[in-house]
């Protein structure tokens, strides 16, 4: 039986033109299209509405990570309206936060966390918003929403150094002003290509920690060795994950080298997460390496991976 999750991202999905489902879809091999990227629009979810409390976006801080000596980097933490430090508040920690939270950008990840609090259909969460390292002992205001010089290293590399900083340091240090939940799930954590793969490495290593996760345009390829990832999966015990995976036929697209082939590497995912039998959905469109489709859906995935979570 659907859920009313299930319904909402199904119809959004129905009028954008994409493939929706829960299990894989068939192995598309064909080579890159030549026509226009399709172009996604944000719906209501992603702007502000009236009558709906606006949280606080507090930030930007800097930080100077040990686990990754020699680097600085920002973050922000938003802190929704709702929120009571007499009772934990769960967690969305979201990759390249210069980016995430950009009012201008495609994602506005704050005002879809208001309008979806707001709807009760998703609990009270407190989010973090953490740009890549930056070598050196200067963030340089220079960056803007660009990348930092460290977030190949951080983000593509496999293995539990991110995981590390992210549990050992990032959440200590938001702890200690906000009462942050400790069950992993109520925790939450996602990005996009390489802050994608990044935030499954997160879980993958440690689901004591985190066990949602949000994967837009996912960089699953042969940057670091990410591309290892399917047959990992299909090959390990089945981790307490659930994973939404969104992607465009036209993401870097690569018949040269399949492991550098973003869409077919996105699609070997889908296919070894439904092998194993994780709770998993994915969104397969038109579009190509842009933030715009998971923008555009990205109220409904939130909703997708709450589904069932107390509001």
């Amino acid at each position: 039986m659907k859920t009313i999750g299930d319904l909402l991202v199904a119809l959004l999905l129905l009028s954008s033109h994409s493939t929706y489902g829960q299990g894989p879809p068939a192995r598309d091999t064909r080579p890159p299209t030549q026509n226009a990227v399709k172009v996604y629009k944000l719906g209501p979810d992603s702007l502000p509405q009236q009558g709906v409390p606006k949280g606080k976006l507090d930030g930007p801080f800097l930080y100077k990570s040990q686990v990754f000596a020699g680097t600085i980097r920002k973050y922000w933490v938003y802190v929704p309206a709702q929120y009571r430090p007499s009772k934990p508040a769960c967690v969305l920690v979201f990759q390249d936060g210069q980016r995430a939270i950009n009012p201008n950008g495609v994602l506005r990840v704050p005002t879809v966390m208001d309008n979806l609090i707001h709807q009760k259909e998703m609990p009270v969460t407190i989010g973090l918003f953490i740009t890549p390292g930056q070598r050196g002992e200067e963030y340089p205001e220079s960056l803007d929403t660009r990348n930092p010089n460290n977030r190949s290293v951080e983000y593509d590399s496999l293995g539990d150094t991110y995981a590390r900083f992210i549990v050992e340091e990032m959440l200590p240090e938001v702890g200690k002003s906000y009462n942050l939940i400790k069950n992993p799930e109520g925790r939450a954590i996602g990005g996009a290509s390489s802050g994608a793969i990044c935030a499954f490495t997160v879980a993958w290593e440690r689901p004591d920690q985190f066990r949602k996760v949000i994967s837009l345009i996912g960089s699953f390829t042969d940057i670091r060795g990410g591309h290892v990832y399917p047959d990992l999966i299909s090959k390990s015990d089945r981790r307490p994950i659930r994973i939404f995976i969104q992607d465009g036929i036209q993401d870097n697209r690569n018949p040269d080298n399949l492991a550098r082939d973003w869409y077919l590497q996105n699609q070997a995912m889908v296919a070894a997460l439904k092998e194993k039998g994780y709770d998993m959905t994915y969104v397969f469109g038109e579009g190509g390496h842009s933030d715009d489709h998971g923008g555009a859906i990205l109220p409904d995935i939130l909703r997708w991976l709450w589904r069932d979570y107390p509001k």
